[in-house]
């Protein structure tokens, strides 16, 4: 696999939360790929088809540990025993309409969750690098037709949304009282959070999201129910912002002073399509399925329109997306018509080594 990165993870320690996750578990095996001796630290997996099991990343990486982000004294003794150099926080409660059913619970991970990573880094000197991931959702959403920039306010709707937009402003203020780029030589941490769209791809088995939901129809021969056939999201694979997050980590580590802020990492303007559309373009592509639309005017509130301005990531740090919507559904609906019969860790290499080339 060409190594984008140009040996910069090798070796290194690396703290992945929220490992077992979609995101975390791709991104587990793009950096063992890469050398690194990652630490994992999250929950239990979603369920036995997630790509974190059928890849097997858990048993290949440095260590695979279960631990819950709200236990601030185990986040502390996890990082005084592993001692990450860097640490990517993707732990978290992600769903929006689950929030409304468990607020409270979505608050304590969200946010005190983000605020016991940040103080377990804060003790633990060989901490250099945090990469802190929210979501695109943190912004208070106006459903306006331009994409947000990083510097706009937070807040959010949903408990989900405004959790993450209260995660965010955690941040920020940790980084301005504990890690100020100012103050470098004195605590010696770069910290930055990371905001993305709506990301899909192989192994994402989670409830109320249009693939999963999508591929669960067509395997079980249902019609695929889409509740907001009108939402505009901003699609992309789950390579492209974890290839954002991981060149931040690497800027960071090299200019530690001048790129720990915050940051947007979104698809191109024309993947910013409608779910039908989204959900037609896989059926398409796995060559089965039809939509049914269950839009429902009295449910539960969920945003319509929410995009991203890129432009901060594309000139500061020179990332910018490799895939259109197109690409993005082919190489999706490729890992879920592939998983069952082939070796899904070998199989998530290809699609990396597919995306690194494009």
């Amino acid at each position: 696999m060409t190594d984008i990165f140009e040996g910069f993870f090798a070796g290194k320690r690396v703290l992945v939360t929220g490992h077992t996750g979609f995101k975390g578990s791709w991104l587990s095996i793009w950096l063992h790929e890469l050398g690194a001796r990652v630490t994992g630290v999250s929950l239990d997996p979603f369920s036995e088809r997630d790509n974190y099991v059928l890849s097997g990343i858990g048993n290949k990486i440095e260590a695979d540990l279960r631990a819950d982000i709200r236990d601030g004294g185990r986040m502390k003794d996890i990082f005084a025993e592993y001692r990450p150099e860097i640490v990517f926080h993707l732990a978290a409660q992600p769903l929006v309409r689950l929030s409304y059913d468990i607020p409270v619970e979505t608050y304590e991970t969200n946010v005190m969750g983000t605020i016991n990573v940040m103080e377990a880094m804060r003790v633990t000197d060989s901490v250099k690098v945090g990469v802190m991931i929210t979501t695109d959702k943190c912004y208070e959403n106006r459903e306006q037709i331009w994409g947000y920039r990083e510097n706009e306010p937070m807040g959010g709707y949903d408990p989900y949304s405004s959790s993450k937009g209260a995660a965010e402003i955690a941040i920020s203020s940790w980084r301005r009282s504990f890690f100020n780029p100012a103050q470098y030589d004195s605590h010696g941490k770069s910290i930055a959070s990371v905001r993305a769209g709506n990301v899909v791809g192989g192994g994402d088995w989670a409830t109320d999201r249009i693939i999963p939901d999508c591929i669960r129809a067509i395997e079980e021969g249902r019609a695929i129910g889409i509740r907001s056939p009108k939402a505009v999201r901003p699609w992309q694979h789950v390579l492209e912002p974890l290839g954002g997050y991981m060149l931040l980590a690497m800027k960071m580590w090299h200019q530690p002073t001048a790129f720990c802020e915050g940051w947007n990492f979104g698809p191109r303007s024309e993947s910013i399509t409608p779910v039908w559309e989204v959900a037609e373009k896989l059926v398409q592509c796995y060559g089965r399925g039809e939509l049914c639309d269950l839009s429902d005017p009295n449910a539960l509130h969920e945003a319509n329109l929410l995009m991203l301005d890129i432009s901060k990531a594309k000139f500061r740090l020179g990332w910018e997306p490799r895939m259109d919507i197109d690409g993005c559904i082919r190489l999706t609906t490729d890992w879920y018509r592939r998983y069952r019969d082939e070796d899904v860790y070998e199989l998530c290499v290809e699609e990396i080594g597919k995306y690194v080339v494009r």
